[in-house]
């Protein structure tokens, strides 16, 4: 009885090797090959960076002014709040080159000993920005008998920092060049082929710059002094790496 079950599934078995052992066959030299692919690296191949950077005068001004006011309900603090922003607002918008918007509003209850609200206090900004920086300081002069000067930023335009980009980009990529030809023969070859390569840009833009505070500065102030305003610079950096093929 076992001989013959044995003998009805040798005819399976037999087609099961078969249809197994040119699989095997044909995975075994894929699995060779990208063994050997992994083993191989090509020579001659050399990794390099290049950088170039530049200090650029930062050509925008940003100037924060604020107005904080106390009072008995938030009614009465809000409209005071909106009506020295409104002012102001209005009295930039007949000033050339100077742009005025909304900045931060904010009012908060003021508690006493009990945890009772005693008070309620309120903070408002307008917003003040230019190229023109004389324009932006004598805007900002007439307006701070009524409004106070919380900080003063110099930034970079987009358009100076883009136009700064361009020029360093092509002496990153001529140092670039240089450095792989300059390699490329110490070690012994002709020339070179650029096998991958990429560029990079960035800036620092320094942190806002404090002029005064609510306390430093007089609120009834009657005489509109200008601001005094000077930029500083922003670094622009231009990154290139990658790798050459040496020949």
């Amino acid at each position: 009885m076992k001989s013959n079950k044995a003998a009805a599934l040798a005819p399976v078995l037999a087609a099961a090797l078969a249809v197994a052992a040119p699989l095997a066959l044909t995975l075994t030299p894929r699995a060779a090959l990208a063994q050997s692919d992994a083993r191989f690296q090509p020579a001659g191949v050399l990794s390099l960076s290049a950088q170039a950077s530049a200090e650029v005068a930062q050509d925008v001004v940003t100037i924060t002014l604020f107005f904080e006011q106390e009072a008995n309900d938030p009614t009465s603090l809000t409209a005071t709040l909106n009506q020295r922003a409104d002012a102001a607002l209005q009295k930039a918008r007949g000033v050339s080159g100077v742009t005025a918007r909304s900045g931060q509003f904010a009012i908060f209850p003021s508690t006493d000993r009990d945890g009772r609200i005693s008070a309620w206090r309120g903070r408002t900004e307008v917003v003040l920005e230019s190229h023109d920086f004389a324009a932006a300081a004598k805007l900002a002069g007439d307006i701070s008998p009524g409004m106070q000067v919380a900080n003063v930023q110099f930034s970079l335009s987009p358009e100076a920092q883009r136009a700064a980009e361009q020029k360093l980009s092509g002496q990153a990529i001529a140092s670039f060049r240089e450095q792989a030809m300059s390699a490329a023969r110490a070690f012994g070859y002709s020339g070179y082929t650029i096998r991958d390569v990429n560029v990079g840009h960035g800036f620092n833009q320094p942190r806002p710059v404090m002029m005064m505070s609510a306390r430093a500065m007089s609120s009834d102030a009657k005489v509109a002094q200008p601001i005094p305003l000077e930029g500083g610079t922003s670094t622009v950096t231009v990154n290139v790496s990658g790798s050459v093929q040496m020949k």
